[in-house]
């Protein structure tokens, strides 16, 4: 195998988050490989906003992101049930705040 076919098969794995023009939020589209983030961010235009969707992209090297493990989801997201000041129900916003 070549030297740069042995390289491309090493390319770090990034995940792609786009913002669509009518939405306020970016969402995550997919993963690719690529050799630095420009490269990714450039892979992540021509594969996931062909149509012109997208407003924005963000590319993270998937190594960088820390996701909480399933199996643990009792322990990690129970403790919020006791805490009822975190619900939105018992809060009044005003009719000029918007998308909250």
């Amino acid at each position: 195998m070549s030297d740069k076919k042995e390289q491309k098969k090493n390319w770090p794995l990034w995940e792609v988050f786009v913002r669509s023009k009518n939405g306020l939020e970016h969402r995550h589209f997919g993963s690719l490989h690529a050799a630095d983030a420009a490269m990714a961010l450039e892979n992540a235009r021509d594969v996931y906003t062909r149509r012109n969707e997208g407003v924005s992209i963000w590319v993270v090297e998937s190594k960088h992101i820390t996701a909480s493990n399933p199996e643990h989801n009792g322990e990690l997201f129970e403790p919020a049930n006791d805490k009822v000041y975190r619900h939105p129900t018992f809060y009044d916003l005003p009719d000029e705040v918007k998308h909250m």
